[in-house]
C-alpha cells in the first residue's frame, strides 16, 4: 500500500512541479498556516503559552496548531506526507531518517535547501555554531536537504539515571557505577519495600531503552539513534550491524528480563505511563529509580510527603560496552514542509515566517528563556529569573516549560549550552562536569545513508515489518512470554526472513 501511495504521489507531483514557479502572487490578509505538533504527556501543549503567542505576534502570523499525541505522531505524519490530502503547512519534530527519506525523494517534502535566501536566520545560526559541514551531511542522495534541523552548539547530559539518594544513604549503599551495581541497589530497595517495583519508566519503554542500550553498544526500537529501529552503529568499525539480532541485544534483554522477573521493573512499563502517574509512583515510594530528565526532579519532590525524600541524577552506568548515554548530535529533529505547501501563493512568506519564528537570534532566546521583562530581567548583562520562577518547587527549567512553553524539544530549534545552564543549579553543572570527564559518554548520531528514491523506498518497505516484529518479540522477551534461551533462534529466523540482512546491506552500501 505504501509503495502504491508513493508511486501515485510521484506522478501527481511530476504533473504539478514544486517550487516558486507556481507562486503567482502573495496572498492577501494576515499570514495563516497550520503546524503539526508532537504532544508529550509530561509537557502538554497550551495554546496560550507565552512563547506560542509571542512568536506569532513577532512574525505577524496566525498559526493553527494541530496537537497530536507523541505515540501517534509518526503514523499521522506518514499518512499526511503519503497522501498530502490532510497535510499541514508545516511539520515539527521531524528529520529525513527512515521512511521520510523515501517520501522526500519521491517528492512528498519540499527540498528546503533549494531556497537558502528564504532562510537567512537558519543560515546565520548554522554559521554561528560552525555547523556547515554537519548540516551538509543531512542532504539525501540527490544532494538536497529536506528539513531545517534543530541546532546545538554543545550536546549536554540533560537526563539519565535518577534515584533516591536518601535511600542509598539509609541502606549504606555506594553510588552505582555499573548496571550490576544498579541490580544490587534495586534488590535492596525491593527487600526493604516488597510491594514496590523499584525501577519505573517515564512515558514509554523508548525512554528507558534509548538511555540504557548504548552501554551495550546498541540503539534499537522506536527511538533508535539511526532511525532504522533494528540496526545499530559500530563506533569502532564505523559500520552498521544487525543490532536487533546481535549478542549485544541478547545480553541487554536478558538483563532487563531478569529485573522484570524479579519484580524490580515496573510491570506497567509496556503501556505509556503519563507524567502524573510516573510522578506519583516516585513521590509515594512505589518506585525509587527511573531514567528521565533532570528538570523533572523538582516536580516529583514537590509532590512527595516522605521525610528526607531526595532524588539525584547520576552519570551513565557502565555496561558491557562502557558507560554511554543516548547518542546526540549537533543537529536534531526539526522542521519540514509538505509538498502541498509549495503550492500556496504565499509559500515564500510561510518559509520566511517559520525561519524567523524559530531561528532568529531573538526568538531562539525566547523559546529558551521566555521574554525579557516577563520571565526574566537582564541585570548587568546576566539573566535573572523572576521570583515566581526562581522559587518554583518544580525548579526553573520545568517551571519555564510548563507555564511558558520554553525548552520544548518540539519548538526550541536553537540550543546554546551556556544559556541552558542558566536554568539549572550548581548540582546539574557538577553532574555535567563528571560526565564530560568520563570521555565519550554521549556518542554522535550515526550517519544517515544517502539512498536514491528506489533504495529509500526499498529500505522503507523492509523497515516497517522488521520494526513491528522487533517490538513484538522485545516485549515478549522482556515479560517472559517468550524464552530468550529457547525462542531466540526462532526470533532470529523470523527477522532474517523479513530481510534484516538485506536491510543492513542497503545501509552499509550507501554510507
Amino acid at each position: 500500500m505504501k509503495k502504491t501511495l508513493l508511486c501515485v504521489l510521484t506522478v501527481l507531483l511530476l504533473l504539478a512541479p514544486l517550487g516558486a514557479a507556481g507562486v503567482k502572487e502573495k496572498a492577501s490578509g494576515p499570514l495563516t498556516f497550520s503546524i503539526f505538533y508532537s504532544d508529550n504527556a509530561t509537557l502538554p501543549f497550551k495554546s496560550d503559552w507565552l512563547t506560542v503567542q509571542e512568536a506569532q505576534k513577532r512574525v505577524g502570523a496566525k498559526v493553527e496548531w494541530e496537537i497530536i499525541p507523541i505515540a501517534d505522531y509518526q503514523t499521522k505524519v506518514s499518512l499526511a506526507l503519503n497522501t498530502q490530502t490532510n497535510a499541514p503547512d508545516v511539520i515539527l519534530y521531524q528529520s529525513t531518517k527512515g521512511e521520510n527519506a523515501a517520501l522526500a525523494l519521491n517528492g512528498a517534502i519540499v527540498p528546503i535547501s533549494d531556497y537558502p535566501e528564504w532562510t537567512p536566520h537558519f543560515n546565520a545560526r548554522v554559521k554561528e555554531f560552525g555547523l556547515e559541514d554537519v548540516v551538509d551531511l543531512l542532504k539525501l542522495k540527490d544532494g538536497k536537504r529536506y528539513y531545517m534541523p534543530a541546532l546545538f552548539d554543545i550536546p549536554f547530559y540533560d537526563g539519565g539515571l535518577i534515584l533516591r539518594e536518601d535511600l542509598l544513604k539509609k541502606y549504606n549503599l555506594p553510588v552505582p557505577k555499573t548496571f550490576d551495581d544498579l541490580y544490587t541497589v534495586l534488590k535492596v530497595f525491593k527487600q526493604n519495600n516488597p510491594s514496590s517495583y523499584p525501577l519505573t519508566i517515564l512515558a514509554g519503554p523508548r525512554v528507558l531503552y534509548r538511555m540504557t542500550m548504548p552501554s551495550w553498544g546498541i540503539s534499537l526500537g522506536k527511538n533508535s539513534s539511526s532511525g532504522s529501529n533494528t540496526l545499530s552503529w559500530d563506533y569502532n568499525a564505523k559500520r552498521y550491524f544487525a543490532g536487533a539480532i546481535s549478542e549485544q541485544y541478547k545480553s541487554y534483554i536478558t538483563y532487563f528480563h531478569k529485573l522484570y522477573a524479579e519484580g524490580l521493573l515496573d510491570p506497567e512499563m509496556a503501556d505509556p505511563i503519563d507524567g502524573d502517574k510516573w510522578t506519583q509512583k516516585l513521590a509515594t515510594g512505589k518506585a525509587m529509580v527511573t531514567h528521565a530528565y533532570y528538570d523533572q526532579i523538582g516536580g516529583v519532590t514537590a509532590n512527595s510527603t516522605i521525610d528526607g525524600f531526595k532524588l539525584q541524577m547520576y552519570p551513565a552506568l557502565a555496561g558491557p560496552s562502557g558507560a554511554h548515554h543516548q547518542p546526540k548530535d549537533k543537529t536534531g529533529g526539526g522542521i519540514l514542509f509538505p509538498a502541498k505547501t509549495a503550492k500556496r501563493a504565499d509559500f515564500e512568506q510561510i518559509v520566511r515566517a517559520v525561519d524567523e519564528m524559530f531561528f532568529s537570534s531573538e526568538n531562539a532566546k525566547m523559546w529558551c528563556l521566555g521574554v525579557d521583562g516577563v520571565t526574566y530581567n537582564t541585570v548587568g548583562g546576566k539573566v535573572v529569573f523572576i521570583d515566581e520562577i526562581l522559587n518554583s518547587s518544580e525548579g526553573i527549567y520545568k517551571s519555564l516549560q510548563v507555564k511558558y512553553g520554553c525548552g520544548s524539544d518540539v519548538t526550541q530549534m536553537v540550543w546554546v549550552n551556556a544559556r541552558e545552564m542558566t536554568k539549572y543549579d550548581a548540582n546539574y553543572a557538577r553532574i555535567n562536569a563528571e560526565v564530560e570527564a568520563m570521555g565519550d559518554v554521549i556518542q554522535y548520531i550515526p550517519p544517515t545513508p544517502r539512498f536514491d528514491d528506489r533504495q529509500a523506498e526499498e529500505a522503507g518497505t523492509l523497515q516497517t515489518p522488521l520494526s513491528d516484529a522487533f517490538e513484538r518479540w522485545n516485549s515478549a522477551f522482556l515479560t517472559g512470554t517468550k524464552s530468550i534461551d529457547r525462542d531466540w533462534d526462532a526470533y532470529v529466523k523470523e527477522m532474517k526472513s523479513l530481510g534484516i540482512e538485506k536491510f543492513l546491506a542497503l545501509y552499509n552500501a550507501n554510507l
